[in-house]
């Protein structure tokens, strides 16, 4: 991005609400704590300085008053210093020449002219919290906090300034008790932002290459999508072995299904119907191509899906459940596709018994999945001993678990010829 000299700085700073993007200015309703969830460089550090400036200033497009008392909370007093004031994004930075504060670092604390003052706390230290009161708070990388509970509780009760004490809360997410609790809590506004989102900002290099290296992953889900990513410790997958084995290419395959485990209706609330592409390698190792999953959609629309990734991928075989339909599935998809080859397959164990034999496949380091496949590793990371993923039917699993055992334990028949 170009230098700017000052005055154009300064413009910016005045007109920020014109510059910002929509998830980085609060919505105009009754909030206590405004969450900003995001990746890295998304620009959160940016949005919680402004909204600091804001409160200080009396700035009337985020408040009626000056707030002259202000708490600044980091996981370390250096990380409040190099990021939430002297950073590129930070306090300092974001205020024109004119209304700049004064930092003065002996006693951690930033002064403004119209008499408002920020004070700097540190999770290493909880009870610094204690006896100071105030109008205005920011918190910055709370999933980070060395003792965030403990400093959290120390900061509200020194929000007691004022006629409606408010904070904003920066953060990368963690699925920590304390940011889940706050998620939950009524009086939260709460805003998403993606490294994505900023890309202008940043720079282009970066995307080559970390988006690339990190798209789809446990870790790039939380640190470039900002998205709370938990774990269970009850389950037959673990996210760390999902990413350990994948890869962003795969070989030619010499086997490629298409399974599919089908919803009993149409209706919205019906199950999703499952659509996994996989195929196995001369290597004797399986490849999870697609999941095309789709939710509450009528026969014609799931057996339009079907037929197009048999034909995208020329595929040997479609392997349909047929447990909850019968023989319908099939004819659905004979109808529209006659010569189409299909394997029924009927379940005749519970899911976790039969996710069992698959689970083992990766364990052994037999299975790599192709790019991202959030939803699907969603299901299975939250795959329990009662058959459902976060309450409900895995219908992804499901279909995966058809594609493997097709491929890798029971094979339903030999390759055909195809010009990948």
């Amino acid at each position: 991005m170009k230098l700017l000299h000052d005055g154009q700085k300064d413009h910016i700073v005045r007109r920020w609400p014109g510059y910002a993007r929509s998830h980085q200015l609060p919505e105009p309703s009754r909030w206590t704590n405004w969450l900003l969830l995001g990746g890295r460089g998304a620009g959160k550090t940016r949005a919680g300085a402004e909204w600091t400036r804001a409160m200080a200033l009396g700035d009337q497009c985020f408040c009626l008053h000056p707030v002259g008392n202000i708490a600044l909370v980091a996981e370390t007093y250096a990380d409040a210093r190099e990021v939430m004031i002297e950073g590129q994004s930070g306090l300092l930075a974001i205020h024109t020449q004119q209304d700049r504060p004064v930092w003065i670092s002996s006693r951690r604390r930033l002064e403004w002219h119209n008499g408002a003052v920020a004070q700097v706390f540190s999770s290493e230290d909880p009870d610094g919290l204690r006896g100071p009161q105030f109008g205005a708070a920011w918190s910055d990388e709370l999933a980070k906090w060395k003792n965030p509970q403990a400093t959290w509780d120390m900061l509200q009760f020194g929000l007691r300034l004022g006629h409606f004490p408010q904070q904003v809360i920066t953060t990368t997410p963690r699925p920590i008790k304390l940011l889940k609790d706050i998620i939950a809590d009524e009086r939260t506004l709460i805003s998403r932002m993606a490294t994505g989102d900023n890309r202008l900002n940043l720079a282009a290099g970066f995307f080559d290459r970390i988006i690339n290296m990190y798209r789809g992953t446990k870790l790039g889900r939380q640190e470039l999508d900002g998205e709370i990513i938990d774990e269970r410790s009850d389950t037959l997958w673990q996210r760390e072995g999902l990413d350990q084995h994948r890869v962003h290419s795969m070989p030619a395959l010499r086997r490629i299904v298409v399974a599919v485990d089908p919803p009993v209706t149409g209706k919205a609330t019906s199950d999703a119907c499952g659509i996994i592409v996989a195929g196995v390698a001369e290597n004797r190792r399986a490849y999870i191509v697609e999941d095309q999953t789709l939710q509450a959609v009528s026969p014609e629309r799931w057996v339009s899906m079907v037929t197009q990734l048999f034909d995208k991928y020329q595929a040997d075989q479609v392997v349909i459940e047929t447990n909850q339909g019968g023989d319908m599935a099939e004819s659905v998809l004979r109808n529209a596709c006659p010569h189409l080859p299909i394997r029924q397959v009927k379940a005749t164990r519970g899911k976790w018994l039969r996710a069992e034999p698959v689970a083992h496949l990766y364990e052994r380091g037999l299975v790599s999945h192709v790019g991202g496949l959030p939803q699907l590793e969603d299901e299975m990371c939250d795959f329990g001993l009662t058959g459902l993923s976060s309450g409900a039917s895995p219908d992804r699993l499901d279909a995966l678990v058809w594609a493997l055992t097709d491929l890798m334990l029971d094979p339903g028949g030999q390759p055909r010829a195809r010009t990948l």
